[in-house]
């Protein structure tokens, strides 16, 4: 029998439970959130690692989309216990990409409509309409999200 080997998990991935972020993963989290923001204020709300009431194991995407809204500050939430509109994923250097792919489907069981999942190394992004049901975009594309009516130039995200 063949011994396996098992990364060491830092410190961080132990207490919170997922793996540690990395430069590409901030970075790329950051410049969505920034152009999503600048150009889509008035018709979503953005939220970075804001934890779903998903069935079953909790779920924390990056960042959530939902519909625009006041936020009420009088009253605050651990787990959103509605579905947001899309989520997205961000591939750390340590994760699995099988377990972003699982968590697309976890989020489509929610109510999800959309499911981004970012390769910060390929520069790319995966965007699923529906489970199994995706297309891939590139540094060079503009992403195209039909669910939501988003569009996103690649080159701004995934500039050096």
């Amino acid at each position: 029998m063949e011994a396996t080997i098992l990364p060491i998990q830092s410190d961080y991935e132990i207490e919170r439970g997922k793996p540690m972020p990395s430069l590409l993963h901030a970075v790329v989290q950051m410049r969505l959130i920034m152009y999503l923001g600048n150009h889509y204020e008035k018709e979503f709300n953005l939220f970075p690692e804001l934890t779903l009431d998903t069935p079953g194991q909790k779920s924390t995407p990056d960042i959530a989309i939902d519909e625009y809204g006041p936020i009420d500050f009088s009253r605050d939430e651990i787990k959103k216990p509605t579905p947001p509109l899309a989520t997205i994923e961000i591939l750390s250097p340590t994760q699995v990409l099988q377990t972003l792919l699982d968590k697309t489907n976890e989020y489509f069981s929610f109510g999800v409509k959309s499911c981004w999942v970012a390769i910060p190394p390929l520069k790319s992004i995966y965007v699923f309409k529906a489970p199994n049901d995706y297309q891939v975009f590139s540094h060079e594309d503009i992403l195209r999200d039909p669910n939501l009516n988003i569009e996103v130039p690649l080159g701004v995200i995934f500039a050096s």
